[in-house]
């Protein structure tokens, strides 16, 4: 496992290299940057699956990145002093939120969260990030009705009927999404928050109608499993 860490203050970078060394061991691997521009281009260039991330940046603030890392592979530790964002954060999805100053024990805790972030059923952030040319928006998960496959990127339909476009694929966004997001067709995710029916027709036709009156199609090969999600078996 690959874990930067994104801190500005030379003497706390040192330490939780070292410390986040020592309590990891052979599981992961650590680099470290000092601000934004830094962590940005280290992200673009390389693979991670874990962020060690302080909110305050000399001055610039580390919820941008943290809107990226919603957006991203990788999960997210955040590291900071300003204990009145925490609540913020989580809403964020990260994994923990270890306040300044810490202990060897309580980063360690935290770090055993992040390495066994691939235990954890995915899907713990409200949100998804959006890119835009003005930086990252948000979209919560709540308001998406479905997601659909549209070649490298997604199309998630919110349910006031704007359409959203995703910069991953299907297949990688099912490693973010929560529980509530099933697959329903080849191409479809469909949030069981807004399924209001399953009807099954002629010829082994099957369609979902959503809370906004839509349809849907099933695949037969989701049949089954959407009628376990539904409680139907």
């Amino acid at each position: 496992m690959r874990i930067l860490i994104v801190e500005d203050e030379p003497l706390v970078r040192q330490r939780l290299l070292r410390l986040s060394a020592e309590l990891a061991g052979a599981r992961a691997r650590f680099d470290a940057v000092a601000d934004l521009e830094a962590a940005g281009d280290r992200l673009q260039r390389s693979v991670y699956d874990g962020l060690l991330l302080d909110l305050n940046l000399e001055g610039e603030d580390g919820f941008e990145l943290l809107r990226r890392a919603v957006a991203g592979r990788y999960h997210c530790v955040v590291v900071s002093a300003h204990r009145e964002r925490a609540l913020q954060a989580f809403e964020h999805g990260v994994l923990d939120f270890v306040p300044k100053p810490f202990s060897r024990e309580r980063l360690g805790q935290a770090l055993e969260r992040l390495l066994d972030a691939g235990r954890y059923r995915s899907g713990q952030a409200r949100y998804l990030g959006i890119w835009r040319a003005h930086g990252t928006a948000l979209v919560e998960l709540a308001d998406v009705v479905w997601i659909r496959a549209d070649g490298d990127y997604s199309q998630l339909r919110l349910r006031d009927g704007r359409d959203e476009l995703h910069d991953k694929s299907l297949a990688g966004l099912i490693g973010v999404l929560p529980p509530d997001f099933v697959r329903c067709h080849r191409s479809y995710l469909v949030n069981l928050r807004h399924i209001r029916s399953l009807h099954a027709g002629s010829g082994s036709r099957y369609w979902l109608v959503l809370s906004d009156g839509a349809e849907l199609a099933v695949g037969r090969a989701y049949v089954a499993a959407l009628r376990r999600e539904l409680g139907l078996e």
